[in-house]
């Protein structure tokens, strides 16, 4: 279940956590390796320095000036709205589940039960640094508009939750890989309920039910 909220009563979660339920990590991106990955701010920087190459090649002096404003606005505008993403973004990790707070202009908060993730992909950005894609088991309702930009790229089809520019991806994964490990005993039946929403507090319903 998606959910606007207004107040946290925990940083980036919609309420408490129950009782059984622990916290095990919790994280954003970093803004300038989620400028660079998810918004291309060196490849658009790159088209716009070919441009002005070109403009000084051909001894344009208004459009080297036109183009170099125009590139180091397209440039800030993306930096800025990276940062903004990062500021507002909240992973966190529990022993129950997988939590996206997102959203720039409206909030929102994606739970993801630990028992529908069937497997992670890490992207290293980096030597510690990287984007983790959570494999969901079965059908869901997540859109990848509404999940961009933590959605792995190209998913469109079946949408893959991604968590965006993680400064200790590996650990992060680690934690993950064991969390899930710890909950495949569980009884089939009683995940199949939980994900129902079957007696189970209305902030714990799944995204992907």
């Amino acid at each position: 279940m998606i959910t606007e909220y207004d107040d946290e009563p925990v940083r980036g979660l919609p309420g408490e956590l129950p009782q059984g339920e622990t916290l095990l990590w919790q994280g954003s991106p970093d803004w300038r390796l989620l400028a660079r990955s998810a918004f291309f701010t060196r490849i658009v920087g790159l088209y716009f320095a070919a441009l002005v190459a070109l403009a000084i090649y051909n001894g344009s002096t208004g459009g080297v000036i036109a183009t170099a404003i125009a590139g180091a606005l397209g440039v800030g505008l993306l930096m800025l709205y990276a940062w903004a993403v990062a500021r507002t973004t909240v992973y966190t990790l529990t022993s129950r589940r997988v939590v996206l707070r997102i959203g720039v202009a409206l909030n929102m908060c994606i739970n993801l039960p630990l028992a529908k993730i069937g497997g992670a992909n890490l992207r290293p950005l980096g030597p510690t640094e990287g984007d983790l894609a959570l494999q969901l088991i079965g059908p869901h309702n997540l859109g990848y508009l509404v999940l961009w930009p933590h959605a792995r790229p190209w998913k469109l089809g079946h949408p893959e939750p991604m968590l965006r520019a993680l400064p200790d991806a590996a650990v992060v994964g680690e934690r993950l890989a064991r969390a899930v490990a710890a909950i495949a005993p569980v009884d089939r039946a009683q995940q199949v309920s939980a994900a129902a929403g079957e007696g189970v507090p209305a902030h714990l319903q799944g995204a992907i039910a």
